[in-house]
């Protein structure tokens, strides 16, 4: 069974960062590609980045691009997305999810991580 448990979200200021975690269990991780997605309050999902299974191939969202970096360490199981210079339209709810650029209901995913911008 996949399992996939973010953490690290918070409030943080605008302008202010933060480094999201994913740990990843009940599959092969390091064969797996998987996406940052998340969902805003009234809103719908939105793929925020993908990586691929050896981390080679990067894609990010066009308004996440420069600000957000997604990583992943293969022999702990883990993914990671770094959030910098966050802005107010980033808050949301984080998702990691199984899989290339995964949207909504596409993937398996997590129970997400709260990211609150707000000064």
């Amino acid at each position: 069974e996949v399992q996939l448990v973010e953490s690290g979200g918070g409030l943080v200021q605008p302008g202010g960062s933060l480094r999201l975690s994913c740990a990843a269990s009940g599959f092969t991780f390091s064969n797996s590609a998987m996406t940052w997605v998340r969902q805003a309050p009234g809103k719908g999902f939105e793929r925020v980045a993908s990586i691929d299974s050896g981390g080679g191939i990067i894609s990010y969202e066009d308004s996440v691009k420069g600000r957000f970096t997604i990583s992943r360490d293969n022999a702990k199981n883990t993914l990671h997305l770094r959030l910098n210079s966050l802005k107010t339209e980033d808050s949301a709810m984080y998702y990691c999810a199984k899989g290339w650029n995964c949207g909504g209901d596409s993937c398996p995913r997590g129970q997400g991580t709260q990211v609150t911008v707000s000064s």
